[in-house]
């Protein structure tokens, strides 16, 4: 199966709602247009000196002016890139706090320059390792005095009611921001959020309230702002929203891959021997970007980070996407950016038309994906033959190195036992078979004190 070629013009996903302009590659080159209705509101933005500000404080994405690539272009600007684009839904606890919390810090620091946030969407952000960044430069509007926060409502959807559901009901209901593109309603979170949050003002007032008002407002004619709102009064709701969203702490149970490295049935020296091993395959290719599947607390995502390669590190686990970030939060990692991902349903293409968020695969190809100690998990555990799981990388990287753990693996045996062992063809032999029909196999090199063998592979669409 080949790699697709990209088109000398490509639409960018989710920009093409904003009149205020869009966002496209051509010859490969990012690009994003200012049309005239945004005109007032971009000078005001450059002039005022808030974009200044917030991209030597590391809240914006950098672009650079050119020359206009249309007619009916206002600006064309040229952005930075980011190494990875990811969504909401594939953040963890931490991760959905600290884009939250950048949100209000940027409409605090507009608010000083006469401006202020149009929307508060969570797909305006972007992470750089553990960094979050702001990448929408046309989410400011002119700020006018009694304006109250027109982004309020979509805030609390986007970030506040999917962190409470987060907190006090169920950590995977994040995932329901894939099913709500505009954020998780209101009304929906105060169902489901349990009795007792009526008792902390925060939740009454942001949520439950919030939902009463929303629904007693939608079938009644409005004026626009019904009431003015003064700046002292809107600073004081951005801070209250600060201080309560600071305060979030979600309690991570340990669970069985948060703790996998706790528990792995490597000896030390097998352990240290896959690491080199490992290590040697990433030096042979130095990939631009690792994808790294059933990455745990990201060990072996930091072999490909600390040699400065922007690394996603994907795992189903909860608890291990915290703690992984939270670590690459203290030491500073730029490179390793933690996501939640089930590899058995992997992040779909959603919004308008299947066009608005792309899919993983979309998102790709990887220059290598790291499939370790994985292989048993999807065939044995979710009954996925070898080749669909060899199609299914093919589709996603450049190179591949991947673990093979035979069925008398101790790991192996555990899947097996309390059901029937089904999977006769899950043997090295079929394992190599399968592959070869989508890599070539350049190097494979068995695991030492274990029946392990590590796989370098090269997808057969390279040239």
């Amino acid at each position: 199966m080949k790699i697709p070629r990209k088109k000398m013009i490509e639409e960018i996903p989710g920009s093409f709602r904003d009149p205020s302009g869009f966002v496209y590659k051509k010859n490969n080159i990012l690009y994003r247009q200012i049309n005239y209705f945004y005109q007032d509101n971009y000078d005001q933005f450059i002039n005022s000196g808030l974009y200044s500000e917030l991209t030597s404080s590391g809240l914006l994405i950098k672009h650079e002016e050119i020359e206009n690539q249309s007619d009916g272009a206002y600006k064309t600007l040229r952005p930075d890139v980011l190494p990875f684009i990811s969504y909401p839904y594939e953040w963890g606890f931490s991760q959905l706090k600290d884009t939250a919390l950048l949100t209000l810090r940027i409409q605090k620091i507009a608010l000083k320059f006469g401006m202020s946030l149009k929307d508060a969407s969570a797909y305006n952000i972007q992470f750089i390792g553990a960094n979050p960044i702001f990448i929408d430069t046309l989410s400011f509007e002119k700020y006018k005095d009694g304006d109250p926060w027109v982004a309020y409502r979509q805030f609390c959807q986007h970030f506040l009611n999917p962190l409470l559901l987060m907190k006090y009901a169920d950590t995977r209901l994040n995932k329901c921001s894939g099913i709500f593109i505009d954020g998780i309603p209101l009304d929906l979170t105060s169902a489901i959020l349990p009795a007792r949050t009526y008792f902390t003002p925060s939740i009454l007032f942001h949520v439950h309230l919030h939902a009463k008002s929303q629904k007693h407002f939608s079938d009644k004619k409005a004026k626009k702002y019904p009431r003015k709102i003064s700046k002292q009064t809107l600073l004081g709701l951005i801070d209250g929203l600060e201080r309560f969203v600071k305060g979030l702490r979600w309690n991570t149970a340990k669970t069985e891959w948060g703790e996998y490295y706790s528990f792995t049935n490597y000896s030390p020296r097998a352990f240290e021997h896959k690491k080199e091993i490992i290590g040697q395959f990433i030096d042979k290719k130095n990939p631009g970007i690792v994808w790294d599947f059933g990455a745990n607390d990201g060990s072996f995502s930091r072999m490909a980070g600390n040699r400065q390669i922007k690394t996603v590190s994907f795992d189903a686990d909860y608890a291990a996407i915290e703690k992984n970030y939270l670590k690459c939060k203290r030491e500073g990692d730029a490179n390793i950016l933690p996501l939640v991902l089930d590899l058995t349903n992997p992040s779909p293409a959603i919004g308008w038309s299947h066009h608005e968020r792309m899919s993983l695969i979309e998102r790709g190809p990887a220059d290598m994906a790291l499939a370790l100690a994985l292989l048993h998990h999807l065939a044995i555990a979710n009954n996925l033959p070898f080749a669909k799981i060899a199609e299914f990388f093919s589709k996603i990287c450049k190179y591949l190195v991947i673990e093979f753990v035979p069925k008398d693996d101790s790991n192996a045996r555990r899947l097996l036992a309390n059901r029937e062992d089904i999977f006769s063809d899950y043997t090295q032999e079929s394992f190599e078979y399968q592959f070869k029909k989508y890599f070539s196999m350049e190097s494979a090199v068995p695991v030492e004190e274990s029946d392990r063998i590590l796989y370098l592979m090269k997808n057969s669409a390279l040239k």
